[in-house]
């Protein structure tokens, strides 16, 4: 006698089919108590159930990225507010037709900063152009945090030779969305910063941060402080554009201060083009 039955069907019933099925049963689901448990927002929102939120937020990003292959990242940190070069002109223009010198000087600081949104992507490009020629399982991806600024310029390289590339957003109460450049089915957005800050590491090969503020400095010393006490692995660790990052930490300071060991300034290096930020990350793994 034949059967339909497969050995790899599943056992259990569809979860999600299950849930459909009850909500077209009308009035009933109007009830909080009847609800399914996991189709009741209410309840998933209690404080009680933070802990199963934490587990979803590790869980939904971690298999999407596995599924599509997405195992080793370059993490690129950086300003939200430098602009686009284009865009920078564009402001340029306006604030010297508005003849208000305050925008002016705004204007102007948004042309210099571009310079670093192009490098950014510039940087991505190149680290998805090599990647290219390598083994599946061996390519590197570019990660970005998925607002706009620096991270926008690196997820639009990779988007620029068709690359996939990771966004991992943050719900903030000034309202964030993903930037278009972020590979649609690896744009993910976060409640947790936490959550967010451990997919920044669980994937990476290499940390470059350009200049950028409060939320740059958080991860960055974030992920050195990892790797200092042995909680990570080492990887390397560049922070682009040399001026900017030595005037505004003096580590040799810290050294002399005896908060760091001489030992700590290797974990990181500086570097003010792309090429060479790809050779740093070429020389640590031998590539």
């Amino acid at each position: 006698m034949e059967s339909n039955t497969q050995l790899n069907d599943r056992r259990l019933a569809n979860a999600w089919a299950e849930l459909q099925a009850h909500a077209n049963g009308g009035a009933t689901l109007d009830a909080d108590a009847y609800r399914l448990a996991f189709a009741d927002p209410e309840f998933l929102m209690r404080r009680e159930t933070r802990g199963i939120r934490f587990q979803l937020e590790m869980l939904k990003p971690d298999l999407a990225q596995a599924e599509q292959g997405i195992d080793n990242t370059v993490v690129v940190f950086g300003s939200a507010r430098y602009l686009a070069p284009e865009d920078a002109a564009t402001a340029l223009a306006q604030a010297q037709a508005s003849g208000d010198a305050a925008a002016l000087a705004k204007a102007q600081q948004a042309v210099r900063n571009a310079r670093y949104y192009d490098l950014a992507r510039q940087f991505a490009r190149l680290v998805a152009t090599e990647s290219e020629k390598r083994p599946v399982s061996e390519r590197l991806y570019i990660c970005t945090g998925g607002g706009p600024g620096i991270m926008e310029a690196a997820n639009r390289g990779a988007h620029d030779v068709g690359a996939l590339n990771v966004g991992l957003n943050i719900a903030l109460p000034h309202e964030q969305s993903g930037n278009p450049y972020i590979s649609p089915s690896l744009c993910f957005k976060f409640h947790y910063f936490a959550l967010r800050k451990m997919h920044f590491m669980m994937r990476a090969k290499a940390l470059v941060a350009f200049p950028g503020g409060f939320g740059t400095l958080d991860e960055l010393f974030e992920v050195m402080t990892l790797v200092q006490t042995g909680k990570a692995k080492a990887v390397p660790i560049v922070l682009f554009g040399s001026d900017y990052w030595k005037r505004l930490i003096n580590f040799d300071l810290m050294v002399e201060e005896g908060t760091i060991s001489p030992q700590d300034i290797k974990l990181f290096h500086f570097a003010d083009d792309p090429a060479t930020a790809w050779q740093q990350i070429q020389a640590f793994y031998g590539l």
